[in-house]
């Protein structure tokens, strides 16, 4: 009988060590989902990027990682030119953590038009924007910082276990820029196409959507 109560005993224990480690892992699953909601207050930007005002900043995060760029042809007979074929960067958090991943990819809801796409590094929802106003302002932007933008998102994507962290975002801000900007030599003339520049930069990345 004594055995039984002992095992009885022994059982409960291990079921209640169980349920709390479950838990905690759950609930340490579920600490990086909390930062979407938290405030966010963007900075003075200039006036061309603006965000209506009817839409509010959700999510935050500090871009690392490079703007690669292509010697490709120009606008007109045999002139050559940088161009951005992809940026490929990291977005972390206050504590380092990963947040999403930014890079160009085809977007399914524009007949796979190749679009800026910022996919969450957690549940890989994903959204896809075009710009839709840029600013070289010396009152904001650093010398030799690439453009600040204000990009509509125009497509969403939810992840495949049904991840909806970046559903519902509207406008993406880039701000804060540091470095970026193509090179100014190495693409001058025909036999340089093809040449390929991988130039580092840091923005930050403002995700708006409405309330």
């Amino acid at each position: 009988m004594k055995n039984s109560i002992k095992q009885s005993q022994t059982a409960s224990t291990v079921a209640r060590i169980g349920y709390a480690s479950a838990l905690g892992m759950a609930l340490l699953c579920a600490a990086p989902h909390r930062a979407l909601a938290q405030t966010v207050t963007p900075p003075p930007v200039p006036a061309e990027i603006r965000v209506p005002e009817e839409h509010q900043a959700f999510f935050f995060g500090r871009g690392i990682g490079t703007q690669n760029y292509i010697c490709a042809p120009g606008k007109s007979i045999g002139q050559v030119a940088w161009t951005l074929f992809t940026p490929e960067a990291t977005l972390f958090g206050d504590q380092g953590e990963q947040l999403t991943t930014h890079f160009f990819s085809p977007n399914p809801e524009e007949g796979r038009t190749v679009r800026a796409a910022w996919q969450d590094s957690r549940d890989t929802s994903t959204v896809w924007g075009k710009v839709v106003a840029s600013s070289n302002d010396a009152n904001f932007v650093a010398p030799g910082a690439i453009s600040w933008l204000l990009v509509e998102v125009v497509g969403t994507q939810a992840g495949p276990t049904g991840g909806t962290a970046l559903i519902g975002t509207t406008f993406i801000q880039r701000v804060n820029t540091k470095e970026g900007v193509a090179p100014s030599t190495g693409c001058d003339k025909p036999s340089d196409l093809g040449a390929k520049a991988f130039i580092s930069y840091e923005a930050d990345y403002f995700f708006f959507k409405k309330p």
